[in-house]
């Protein structure tokens, strides 16, 4: 359903199990990065009113994401850590070129965005299943349903905004290029790396 070429390992998961403050506060700033992402779409492009709708919903729902997992943070009696460099998304937002026309970047912002989603989705299925601990299990359970509908939320926006061929073109080059970065990720307690 996600359309990712190279599934990640689900040894991580081993790896996210040993390290649970550290993934906690990862996916922290994954969801307070994608409320920025939210808030720069409406600044950026505040004529396109479905996408500023959708995305002042999107704000509400990443912010309460970012309180529900700081919250778990502190029922263990941790702190939030700092944030770190995602090196997935580094990596990821070099394929498309520079510049292009209104249209062209606002279509390749929303590539990116469809497909960080479906990376986290398809991590947060795989905790789901995975976790020994049932409730943090059941966390990702729920979360996993959102992050599949903001994926194809911000592929349907690219696919009605520009070209559809030449933006399905696009997705497929892109979700090849993430395929290549994941060779060298799924090696941290990241939700992305």
């Amino acid at each position: 359903m996600l359309g990712l070429k190279l599934p990640t390992d689900p040894r991580w998961v081993n790896i996210v199990e040993k390290n649970i403050e550290d993934i906690l506060t990862d996916h922290a700033y994954c969801e307070q990065k994608a409320t920025s992402t939210a808030i720069s779409l409406i600044v950026s492009f505040p004529e396109y009113t479905e996408l500023v709708q959708e995305m002042v919903a999107l704000v509400k729902e990443e912010i309460s994401h970012f309180k529900m997992v700081h919250d778990r943070i502190l029922e263990n009696g941790w702190t939030l850590g700092r944030d770190r460099k995602d090196e997935y998304v580094v990596k990821l937002i070099t394929f498309f070129p520079k510049g292009g026309s209104r249209t062209t970047q606002l279509v390749h912002r929303l590539l990116y965005a469809a497909l960080i989603e479906a990376r986290s989705c398809e991590r947060f299925r795989l905790l789901s299943e995975e976790l020994e601990d049932k409730e943090l299990a059941e966390f990702y359970r729920n979360l996993m349903v959102s992050e599949a509908n903001h994926y194809t939320m911000f592929l349907g926006f690219a696919r009605q905004y520009g070209d559809r061929e030449e933006v399905d073109k696009k997705w497929q080059e892109l979700l090849e290029f993430e395929a290549d970065i994941m060779k060298d990720l799924g090696k941290k307690e990241t939700i992305h790396g």
